[in-house]
């Protein structure tokens, strides 16, 4: 009875040891591992909190702390239903961007992240790209669609494109207020590790011409792997075509679809793109 007692006694002060390294350390992945081990000791007491928020629709209104995100990256991580893509306004309240930034940092281990109309713009892009830049191997979906990031948030997401730890598959900058300058940053990072990226939209930006000849090197790049490129209504004209298609030619392998509507295209254009749609090593199946 008293090698039961003593058992239990131990048990119990390394569950509250286990609960106060939670609350203290700044790691989301060692906070992960520590949960696992409350797992296993039986205590299921702060995941349970977590469950009963999430349940309950409050999770929004809460004010969490960090020990109760990782909770939050825990049930994520070992839930039966697995999310897609993890829109943080479902998690944190529309208006707090802080909030959501501080949520990043502890879920990012375990999810996709769509920013989508999550008000995050240029001044916020510093605090979302030190968050990615403590992570970047974990991260394969950013949206940030819609948001005004700018040429100066593109350049500080570049730091973490260019990291070869990165594995970004896909990456949504439609309509963000991009130019050509924040296009050389994006292309210099993705020249330095051009091996993952899937999937690029950088529809309805100014990127222009200038813009297009830079993105068109990447594409050249046999290391380049892009299956998918949004350019809608970025002012290309032929000479941006004219650089696309070229590149084209040199790397045909990879591109499947490649969006270009409502640019200001004429038959030389045209004419270019076709002949790229005539080799037989072209894979392009979808242009717009």
């Amino acid at each position: 009875m008293k090698q039961t007692r003593s058992r239990s006694d131990s048990n119990e002060k390394t569950v509250e040891y286990i609960k106060m390294k939670i609350r203290t350390i700044n790691s989301p992945e060692k906070s992960i591992n520590l949960f696992h081990c409350l797992n296993e000791l039986g205590d299921h007491s702060l995941v349970q909190e977590i469950q009963q928020y999430l349940k309950s629709g409050t999770i929004k209104e809460a004010k969490l702390s960090s020990s109760q995100w990782s909770a939050v990256g825990f049930v994520l991580l070992t839930s039966e239903e697995k999310l897609d893509v993890f829109d943080i306004n479902e998690f944190v309240g529309e208006n707090n961007k802080d909030e959501k930034l501080n949520a990043l940092q502890y879920l990012l281990p375990v999810i996709k992240v769509h920013l989508s109309d999550c008000g995050v713009t240029d001044k916020d892009c510093a605090a979302l790209t030190s968050v990615l830049r403590s992570n970047p191997s974990q991260l394969r979906d950013l949206d940030l669609n819609n948001k005004a990031i700018r040429d100066s948030g593109v350049k500080l997401l570049s730091v973490v494109l260019e990291d070869p730890r990165c594995k970004l598959e896909t990456l949504l900058l439609s309509k963000c207020g991009i130019t050509d300058e924040g296009c050389a940053a994006l292309s210099s990072a993705l020249r330095s590790n051009p091996s993952h990226l899937r999937d690029l939209n950088l529809s309805e930006n100014n990127l222009e011409d200038p813009g297009v000849t830079l993105l068109s090197v990447v594409l050249e790049d046999p290391h380049c792997k892009l299956e998918t490129l949004w350019l809608r209504d970025c002012g290309v004209t032929d000479e941006g075509c004219a650089a696309l298609s070229s590149a084209l030619r040199s790397n045909p392998s990879h591109l499947r679809q490649l969006h270009l509507s409502l640019n200001k295209l004429k038959d030389p254009g045209v004419t270019l793109l076709s002949a790229v749609l005539e080799d037989p090593h072209c894979k392009l199946e979808k242009l717009w």
